[in-house]
C-alpha cells in the first residue's frame, strides 16, 4: 500500500493564500455586480430592458472567457502568471468604471465608451483568473490525500465571504441616494482586486507549493520564448481585451449574437465527442447524461441569476428597506445568497451523509434544486399578489426567497460539477467541463433576456408623472396616449406597454415571478420523471 507523504491534520499555508486571493476577487466581482444595473438605470439612464440585456451579455461572456484563459495557462503561462495578469486586468476594469462613473454628467459619450471598456477588461481578466486559482487548490496535496475535500470546502467559504462582503461594502459606499457616489463602489472593487493580486505576489512563491516543496503554477516546460516576451504578452492582452469590448458592445447594441454562438459551440463540441469512434456505448451514454443535465441547468441559473438584475430592481423600488434610522441599500440583498451558503452548506453536507444508502441520486438532487428554486419564486409571488405598484412590501419576502434559492443551489451546483467529473471520459474531461461552462454562459444571457420582461412600476410611473403623463392607465390600455405623449415617453426611454413571452403578457410583478415558478417547476418535474432513466445511463454500479 502506497503511503501519502507529509499528510497531517492541518492544511498547507498555501490554501489560506489562495483563500485570501479568491475572497478579494469575489468581493470585487459580486460587489460590482450588485450595483451594476442600478448604476446603468439611475446614472447612465439606460432603460431597464436594455440594462437587463447588458447584464446578461456581460455575465454570459464572463463564463465564456475562462475557456480561453485556461487553455493559455495550460499551454504557455502557467497558473501564477495567469492569476496575476487576470487580477490586474480586472482591477484596471474597475478603475476605468470609476472614471466612467465620475464623468457621466459632464461627458456622457466618453462615459459610455469607458463603461463598455471597463466591463470588457473585467470579462477578459476573469478569463485568466477564474479557471486557474481553483486548479491550484488540489495541487497543494498529494494524490489520495483526504484533506483535499476539506480544502475545497474552506476555499468555497472564501468565495462566499467575499461574495457577502462585496455587496455590503459597495452598497453602502455607492448606493447613497447620490448617483455621483456609484464611483466609490467601483473604486472599492478595484482596491479589493489589487489586494488579492498583492497577496498572490507576496506569498505565492513561499507558500503555494507542491507536497515536495516545488512552487506551483509556474510556466509549463517547453513554452516558446516568444510566448513570454513582454511585448507579445502586452499586445496579446490588448488584442484580447479589445475583442471582448467589441463582442460585448456588438451583442448589446448591434446584434445579439451570443445565444447563437453558445448553441453553435455546444453543437460543435457534441459533434467532436460523439464522432470519436474510440468511445464505447457506456461512455456515450454517460456523456449524454452530461448534456441533458447541462440543459436543465440553464433553467436553474437563468432564474437564479435574476439576483443581479430584476431582483435588484425589485429590492430598490418595491421593498420596504427602512430600519428605523437606517435605510438598507438595495444592492446589499445580493449578499444574502453567500451568507446563506455559509450557514446552510454544513447542514446539506451532514444531510447527504446521514441519509446513507437512501441518499438521492445526483439527477434527483438537481431536480430538487429546481423545485426549491420554483418554491422561492412562489413565495415572493404571493408576497406581491394583489399589491399595487406604489406599495412596498416587507423585506421578508426577498429574504425568504433567497434562503430557498440557496437551498436549491446547494442541491444543484456542487452536485452538477461532481457529476461532470465522474462521468466524463478522461480524454474529453476538459471539453465536457466546457459544456458545463457554456450552459452557465447561456443561462446568464437568458437571465438578462428574462429580466427585460420586468414590468414597468413605481420608478417609471413617477418619472412619467414628473413629465406630466399619467402612465398607469396607458399601461393598462384604458387610455390611448396622444402622439405628443408617446414622443415624450420614447424620448425619456419610459416603457409604455407590458412585455410578452410565448403569447402571455406580463402585467404585474405577480405574473413576472410566476413565470419563473412555471419555468423552473416544469423543468423540475421533467427531470424528476427521467431521473431513473438517467441513473441507468450513468451506470453507477461501474462508477462505484
Amino acid at each position: 500500500m502506497t503511503s501519502i507523504p507529509n499528510q497531517s491534520k492541518g492544511h498547507p499555508k498555501g490554501l489560506y493564500v489562495l483563500f485570501a486571493t479568491e475572497m478579494w476577487e469575489r468581493f470585487n466581482y459580486y460587489g460590482m455586480r450588485a450595483i451594476l444595473v442600478l448604476f446603468m438605470t439611475k446614472a447612465l439612464l439606460f432603460d431597464k430592458a436594455f440594462a437587463s440585456n447588458l447584464y446578461g451579455s456581460y455575465t454570459g461572456l464572463v463564463y465564456l472567457t475562462p475557456l480561453i484563459g485556461g487553455y493559455i495557462a495550460d499551454r504557455y503561462w502557467g497558473n501564477k502568471k495567469s492569476i496575476i495578469t487576470g487580477g490586474l486586468m480586472m482591477a484596471l476594469g474597475e478603475f476605468i468604471l470609476f472614471f466612467c462613473a465620475s464623468l457621466f454628467h459632464s461627458n456622457p459619450s466618453l462615459s459610455t465608451f469607458l463603461f463598455f471598456t471597463g466591463l470588457g477588461f473585467m470579462i477578459a481578466g476573469n478569463g485568466f483568473f477564474k479557471p486557474n486559482i481553483s486548479s491550484l487548490v488540489g495541487q497543494l496535496y498529494p494524490k489520495g490525500d483526504k484533506r483535499s475535500d476539506a480544502a475545497y470546502t474552506i476555499f468555497y467559504m472564501g468565495i462566499n465571504v467575499g461574495g457577502a462582503l462585496g455587496p455590503i461594502v459597495c452598497g453602502f459606499l455607492g448606493e447613497t441616494g447620490n448617483v455621483m457616489d456609484y464611483k466609490w463602489a467601483f473604486f472599492a472593487g478595484g482596491v479589493a482586486m489589487l489586494l488579492g493580486v498583492l497577496v498572490q505576489i507576496l506569498f505565492q512563491k513561499k507558500y503555494v507549493v507542491a507536497p515536495d516543496g516545488k512552487e506551483l503554477g509556474v510556466v509549463p516546460a517547453g513554452t516558446p520564448k516568444a510566448a513570454l516576451n513582454p511585448l507579445v504578452i502586452g499586445f496579446g492582452l490588448a488584442a484580447f481585451s479589445a475583442l471582448m469590448i467589441g463582442l460585448f458592445y456588438i451583442d448589446a447594441k448591434v446584434f445579439s449574437f451570443l445565444t447563437y454562438l453558445l448553441v453553435a459551440s455546444v453543437l460543435f463540441i457534441a459533434f467532436i465527442i460523439f464522432s470519436d469512434k474510440s468511445l464505447n456505448k457506456i461512455e456515450k451514454q454517460r456523456i449524454r447524461v452530461i448534456f441533458i443535465v447541462a440543459f436543465f441547468v440553464i433553467f436553474f441559473w437563468s432564474a437564479f441569476e435574476q439576483a443581479g438584475a430584476s431582483l435588484t430592481f425589485f429590492a430598490a423600488e418595491q421593498t420596504q428597506r427602512d430600519l428605523g434610522f437606517l435605510t438598507v441599500p438595495a444592492s446589499i440583498f445580493a449578499s444574502l445568497n453567500s451568507i446563506f451558503v455559509v450557514a446552510f452548506a454544513p447542514i446539506f453536507a451532514w444531510l447527504w451523509i446521514k441519509l446513507g444508502k437512501n441518499e438521492p441520486a445526483s439527477p434527483t438532487k438537481m431536480a430538487l434544486g429546481l423545485f426549491l428554486l420554483a418554491l422561492g419564486y412562489l413565495w415572493i409571488a404571493f408576497g406581491v399578489k394583489d399589491v399595487s405598484s406604489s406599495t412596498k412590501v416587507s423585506m421578508m419576502w426577498l429574504i425568504g426567497m433567497y434562503a430557498l434559492h440557496t437551498c436549491g443551489e446547494l442541491c444543484l451546483s456542487p452536485i452538477g460539477l461532481s457529476l461532470v467529473n465522474k462521468l466524463a471520459p478522461l480524454k474529453f474531461g476538459s471539453l465536457l467541463m466546457a459544456v458545463w461552462f457554456l450552459a452557465n454562459a447561456a443561462a446568464n444571457k437568458f437571465a438578462g433576456i428574462l429580466s427585460s420582461l420586468y414590468p414597468p412600476g413605481t420608478a417609471e410611473i413617477k418619472q412619467a408623472a414628473d413629465a406630466g403623463i399619467n402612465l398607469q392607465p396607458i399601461l393598462s390600455k384604458t387610455v390611448v396616449p396622444s402622439a405628443q405623449e408617446l414622443a415624450k415617453l420614447k424620448d425619456l426611454k419610459i416603457p409604455f406597454e407590458y412585455q410578452s413571452i410565448l403569447g402571455f403578457q406580463i402585467n404585474s410583478l405577480y405574473e413576472f415571478f410566476m413565470m419563473f415558478v412555471v419555468m423552473a417547476g416544469i423543468a423540475s418535474l421533467i427531470l424528476f420523471a427521467i431521473t431513473k432513466k438517467l441513473q441507468k445511463m450513468m451506470h453507477q454500479d461501474i462508477l462505484d
